[in-house]
């Protein structure tokens, strides 16, 4: 019996402490996941109307918005080439149909419709599908080949979903953007990624006249024309371009700004054509200029080579050797912030020009004055109307100076040495009369351009 009872007490002390044991742990355990509830909470990443959009890992609000507005593009063009060897070397051949596609974005409720130059150029027939499989033929309203932006517009009895423009100046580097192109009439597609650098200048030729929004967000061929908008579903950039070996995405995408769209198709409604407005400098960024000029020891800027006499940067006291650091409150770190910002003005318009000179910073106001150019595209050449001041340097009358370069092989001549002061033989006073002379010329016939250098020598040329 005493044997018994040492036995129960035991198996009572051995359950008193494995019960004890067990609580000890429990607790313990408690405090641990109390512990880790603290340091670590939970984030919610599925925000539907975020206070930062920056932290927005949720697109489908701005897709929704966007996959409706954004069209399939189709282009039928005429091409007339020869179909033997005979046709090759007489002339001749048979009229036959070539198709295009691309994308575009509605922009209001009645049908107007913004997309890419190249996408519509040498269009006979142009037809767009909406998201929804109805197909419109459309009309061209404008378009303008220095900024690849043309308006189409379709008619429809209903009110059409449209995105609103957003602000392309407010883009930051390494914001989240949606990428939206209708390419094979499949309904629209949506690819993300970010901004990955602003104001790229994609020209070959150096003359730094484009200013693109960069992005990782794919896109491919037929995406063209397609928008580019932001985590609130605002259209930011018009897609335009990628940079790639082998024809298919790799990474880097470009779009036309929003602001620059929107004052080209402004343009194009008010006044039928694009109204250009300029400071009036030449200039290089200062980090190329500091190259050449010890004097220099700014890193960001644009360095001004060279103004032009009577220009709104003239007479607004701008002068060779300042360094523009803002316009308007906008940072000018490099040349193409500059074209991108003047690029979304117009002629007459004010500008706050932020200079440093001497060491002393000052802003100026600056009236845009109108850049009047026109494109002889069979030559690669932008001419311009040039300046009674030039005119005398070059002890000639009359004539028109070369504004750009547009091709490589035109690029190997300083044109800025000479006045073009005949085309074909008849006299050019201004790019009125380029504009006449180029489009009465016979294609089958070659150029002739007569030049006169700063020596006052006459020279012509025959180009084929």
């Amino acid at each position: 019996m005493k044997k018994n009872l040492t036995l129960f007490a035991v198996a009572l002390l051995a359950g008193m402490v494995t019960l004890g044991g067990y609580k000890l742990l429990e607790d313990e355990k408690q405090v641990v996941l109390t512990q880790t509830q603290q340091e670590v909470p939970f984030v919610n990443t599925s925000f539907t109307n975020p206070s930062n959009p920056a932290l927005a890992f949720d697109f489908t609000q701005a897709a929704e918005t966007s996959v409706n507005a954004v069209v399939h593009v189709k282009n039928t063009t005429i091409s007339k080439g020869p179909t033997n060897i005979m046709e090759f070397f007489y002339g001749g051949g048979a009229a036959r149909e070539m198709v295009g596609t691309g994308s575009g974005v509605i922009i209001s409720a009645d049908g107007y419709i913004v997309t890419n130059n190249h996408v519509i150029e040498n269009a006979s027939e142009l037809e767009v599908t909406l998201n929804d499989n109805r197909a419109y033929p459309a009309e061209l309203i404008g378009t303008d080949p220095n900024t690849d932006i043309a308006l189409i517009k379709i008619q429809t009895e209903d009110n059409l979903p449209y995105l609103a423009f957003g602000d392309s100046n407010e883009v930051k580097v390494g914001e989240w953007v949606l990428a939206v192109g209708n390419p094979f009439n499949l309904t629209s597609t949506v690819t993300a990624g970010i901004v990955s650098a602003k104001s790229r200048d994609l020209n070959q030729f150096g003359s730094n006249t484009q200013s693109f929004i960069q992005t990782d967000a794919a896109v491919n061929r037929g995406n063209s024309g397609g928008a580019l908008v932001n985590v609130r579903g605002e259209l930011i950039g018009i897609n335009t371009a990628i940079t790639s070996q082998t024809g298919s995405y790799v990474g880097y995408s470009f779009a036309v700004p929003s602001n620059n769209a929107k004052k080209v198709i402004e343009d194009i409604l008010e006044f039928g054509f694009v109204q250009r407005g300029i400071l009036g400098i030449r200039g290089l960024d200062v980090a190329d200029a500091a190259k050449k000029l010890p004097d220099v020891s700014e890193t960001e800027g644009v360095y001004v080579s060279t103004v032009e006499v009577g220009s709104g940067a003239d007479l607004g006291g701008i002068q060779q050797g300042d360094i523009i650091k803002e316009i308007d409150g906008i940072s000018i770190n490099k040349f193409t912030d500059l074209v991108g910002y003047v690029g979304s003005k117009r002629p007459n318009d004010i500008v706050n020009v932020t200079i440093i000179r001497d060491g002393d910073t000052e802003t100026v106001p600056v009236t845009l004055v109108k850049l009047e150019t026109y494109q002889i595209e069979d030559l690669g050449l932008e001419v311009k109307n040039t300046t009674k001041k030039k005119l005398r340097e070059f002890n000639t009358s009359y004539g028109v100076s070369v504004n750009r370069v547009l091709t490589r092989d035109m690029g190997k001549f300083d044109w800025d040495d000479v006045i073009i002061t005949k085309i074909n033989d008849e006299p050019v006073k201004d790019i009125e009369d380029v504009r006449r002379i180029i489009e009465a010329k016979d294609n089958s016939q070659p150029f002739s351009l007569t030049m006169v250098d700063r020596s006052g020598e006459v020279n012509k040329f025959i180009i084929r």
